[in-house]
């Protein structure tokens, strides 16, 4: 049997193609005649670089940035055929800090900033920039002030970084130049700047804001708002992706980007689609297989091209809280869980390659019957 294994990353444990290597093995002890192909995927959020890389090869810079509340970080971005692929949870994501730290108030993104200019010094054409897993609720203002363009209050006095100080920002102080450079912003949501389906109100609280805080990056983000419109030329606040990443998306957006689907971008350059076509059975997998995974998450993505084209599709999820009659509907055959395999959600965190491989080996089992 032809089978591809296309997995997500797990949740801070496996990378995908981490995942995706552990459950090939697992695979190959249970049914070794079966022909394999990896495929890891990801969404524009953490793991967008490290799956690139597994597809398209190419050349990883590294470099110390600007963390999500200042302290230098180390980032990856790769390079490959005169394009960036930055993922911005490297400079400002969500597990750079501890969480009696998060600070949705302060967190900025000008590690990101800094990236697009190394990106710039090396001389690509274009740059795509994953959004997702972002720390930050700044609106891309830190993005702006490494770049060259500062915020700035009535005293003409630059603002410390982060969404909150947005509050008194009254101008931009200085022009961001990209220097003729294709700008792609990727990601998977589509929630505006603003608004109950902005970035303050539905992403703040997980990243540490509470309603007050909240409160208070809804009225900064609206006045940054209107010093994006006078960069872009037009309102964006309501534009689709504008929220994403803690309103990063509209930085991005106002400097001229594309918004495009991070699962789109991936599955186009993994080609996933090929190798859709040519499976007799796909494998996916996540961290958790919950009811957000239905609401337009990678793997049901998968499980869903895999149904238009009559394949079974199975999921390996580290948790599996999804009932089988709405699996089915967004085209999974059977979900399996690593810690009910394992024992525990402990003991499946304690050797999460190792339980995945060993999940993957009774599920192959299984299917050769």
């Amino acid at each position: 049997m032809r089978v591809l294994i296309a997995p997500d990353c797990f949740g801070g444990t496996l990378t995908a193609p981490e995942a995706a290597a552990a459950i090939a093995a697992g695979w190959r002890g249970g049914a070794p005649e079966d022909e394999l192909t990896l495929c890891p995927l990801a969404d524009g959020g953490p793991g967008f670089v490290d799956v690139l890389y597994s597809a398209l090869g190419g050349h990883l810079r590294h470099r110390s940035v600007s963390g999500p509340l200042g302290a230098f970080t180390d980032a990856v971005w790769l390079e490959h055929d005169g394009t960036a692929y930055i993922e911005c949870a490297q400079a400002c994501g969500l597990t750079l800090v501890p969480k009696d730290e998060r600070d949705a108030v302060g967190a900025h993104t000008m590690g990101v900033g800094e990236m697009i200019r190394h990106a710039l010094d090396s001389g690509v054409h274009t740059i795509v920039v994953g959004l997702g897993g972002s720390g930050s609720t700044d609106g891309g203002s830190g993005l702006f002030h490494a770049l060259g363009a500062i915020p700035v209050g009535e005293d003409g006095e630059p603002l410390p970084p982060g969404g909150g100080p947005l509050i008194d920002a009254t101008r931009l102080v200085g022009d961001v130049d990209l220097r003729g450079v294709k700008l792609i912003a990727a990601s998977d949501v589509e929630n505006p700047l603003l608004g109950k389906e902005g970035a303050a109100r539905v992403f703040g609280p997980q990243k540490g804001a509470d309603d007050l805080a909240v409160r208070r990056l809804e009225r900064s983000l609206t006045r940054w708002a209107d010093l994006l419109g006078g960069v872009a030329g037009r309102d964006i606040r309501n534009e689709p992706g504008a929220g994403a990443a803690g309103g990063l998306g509209a930085a991005l957006i106002a400097l001229g980007a594309t918004v495009e689907s991070g699962a789109g971008v991936v599955r186009r350059l993994t080609g996933l689609d090929k190798a859709l076509d040519q499976a007799q059975l796909v494998v996916t997998g996540e961290g958790s297989f919950d009811f957000q995974s239905l609401r337009g998450k990678l793997v049901t993505r998968v499980s869903g091209a895999a149904s238009e084209r009559g394949v079974p599709c199975l999921v390996l999820a580290g948790q599996v809280s999804v009932g089988r009659r709405r699996a089915a509907s967004a085209g999974v055959k059977q979900a399996y869980a690593v810690a009910e395999h394992a024992g525990s959600a402990e003991a499946s965190l304690a050797d999460p390659a190792g339980t995945l491989t060993r999940l993957a080996t009774q599920v192959a089992g299984q299917w050769r019957q």
